[in-house]
């Protein structure tokens, strides 16, 4: 089938990928000619894991593409909404991306002659397909969505740094629509795909991937919880959510204490669900707790090293790793980000290593001391915060020069604590 894809980002970038290698031709959609140049060449705008494998493979060919929404939604059948819904200050999604994407497609769709199927994958709440993009469409369009134009909700359940592999081997995959005609354009581009199609409402797959995330996060937030339990009664947390991840009521995924969750999704999906459920006259108590547990986690890192080594001001505090999880450059809610502003509002000197989110991190913090490998970010340090699950620093502690009569303070339980003054955040 023709597909085109609004939005080059994380989600857009790996659904285009990924449709061009199962056989459907793909015209990837942005604003920013750079971001097209780059694809059209073969060059991933973002990195994941297999991605520029697969651009490489499939650009010019089977994958183009372009600045043009006429040229790119004329020719195909079916566009997903692919572009971001970042969290706006009260922690609702800001949709005026959407609704720019929403508007150009509208306007194309005007001109076109034939059926033409939106599909939205940006993560969006409850009923923003049906009473935000779809009114939309029809007001650009002068069109009637069901009659003359389809409508879907398709959400995403990617994790960063294995995108690729999760797309091409998903747990689900969901699709909401508002007729029947649509959810079967849109099943039928999974249907090669060894994974049962759930096949729902729209407002139905908008919940499900709010409640799929929201679940995760909780998951992660209770862990830390009981973690910071354990840790006053001197219990190993690890020994107790490995046995806890053994009920097949549970499952072992997602029970690692350590600094918190971060990334484009947990955050802002909680937040955003928090928001609807306040919209709609309900107080979410628990989903309130998971993101007050969460933005407390990193600073008892930090606390825990002012009761080692007392005053942090002038101390220097090596923080390694700075993307919100490893196999990413991703810095977007990380944890490592409140830490280091902890750091610098009590006056510690800051140097910093991360293998690949180094030159995001130094748009925040411009002016802390960055290092290129993680023995010349501990040089001449008194402490050392582990904040991202690199495999690079698991040998760290072998390295014995490297960390002599560092403290070390370690939010991922990375470091296998041997010859060094060693405190886990949980454990």
């Amino acid at each position: 089938m023709k597909i085109s894809v609004i939005g080059s980002g994380y989600v857009g970038s790996v659904t285009a990928a990924c449709f061009a290698e199962v056989g459907h031709e793909v015209v990837c959609v942005d604003i920013d000619k750079k971001k097209m140049d780059q694809i059209n060449a073969g060059i991933p705008p973002i990195y994941e894991e297999g991605l520029g494998e697969l651009l490489q493979k499939y650009a010019g060919k089977s994958l183009t593409a372009t600045t043009d929404y006429e040229f790119a939604i004329k020719n195909t059948d079916i566009s997903f909404i692919c572009v971001g819904t970042p969290s706006a200050e009260d922690g609702s999604i800001d949709l005026s991306i959407v609704r720019a994407a929403t508007a150009s497609i509208g306007a194309v769709l005007a001109k076109k002659e034939g059926y033409h199927v939106v599909v939205v994958k940006s993560t969006v709440v409850p009923e923003t397909t049906e009473k935000f993009v779809l009114p939309i469409l029809e007001e650009t369009s002068g069109k009637v969505a069901g009659k003359d134009f389809g409508v879907a909700m398709n959400p995403e359940f990617l994790r960063e740094g294995k995108a690729v592999y999760d797309f091409m081997h998903p747990d689900k995959i969901v699709v909401g629509a508002i007729d029947q005609k649509s959810g079967d354009l849109v099943s039928e581009l999974y249907r090669n795909f060894k994974c049962e199609i759930t096949r729902t409402s729209v407002s139905t797959a908008e919940m499900i991937k709010y409640a799929n995330n929201s679940l995760l996060a909780t998951k992660i937030s209770f862990a830390n919880e009981i973690g910071n339990i354990c840790k006053r009664l001197n219990v190993d947390t690890y020994e107790v959510m490995k046995a806890v991840g053994k009920d097949s009521r549970v499952s072992p995924k997602f029970l690692n204490s350590g600094a918190g969750f971060g990334g484009s999704c947990f955050p802002k999906d909680v937040k955003a669900l928090i928001g609807k459920a306040k919209e709609i006259g309900y107080s979410p108590v628990l989903l309130e707790s998971v993101i007050g547990v969460n933005e407390k986690q990193p600073i008892l890192m930090t606390e825990i090293l002012q009761k080692k080594i007392g005053s942090l001001a002038g101390k220097k505090v090596a923080v390694l790793g700075l993307a919100f999880k490893n196999d990413t450059d991703d810095i977007r809610e990380s944890r490592a980000i409140p830490v280091i502003a902890e750091l610098l509002r009590l006056r510690a000197e800051v140097s910093a290593y991360d293998p690949m989110a180094t030159e995001n991190m130094k748009r925040i913090f411009p002016t802390i001391e960055y290092s290129g490998k993680a023995k010349d970010a501990l040089e001449g340090a008194d402490a050392c915060l582990v904040m991202t699950e690199w495999d690079e620093f698991k040998n760290l502690d072998s390295e014995f020069e490297v960390m002599k009569g560092k403290i070390v303070v370690d939010g991922r339980r990375v470091i296998k604590a041997k010859n060094i003054d060693y405190e886990g955040l949980c454990w």
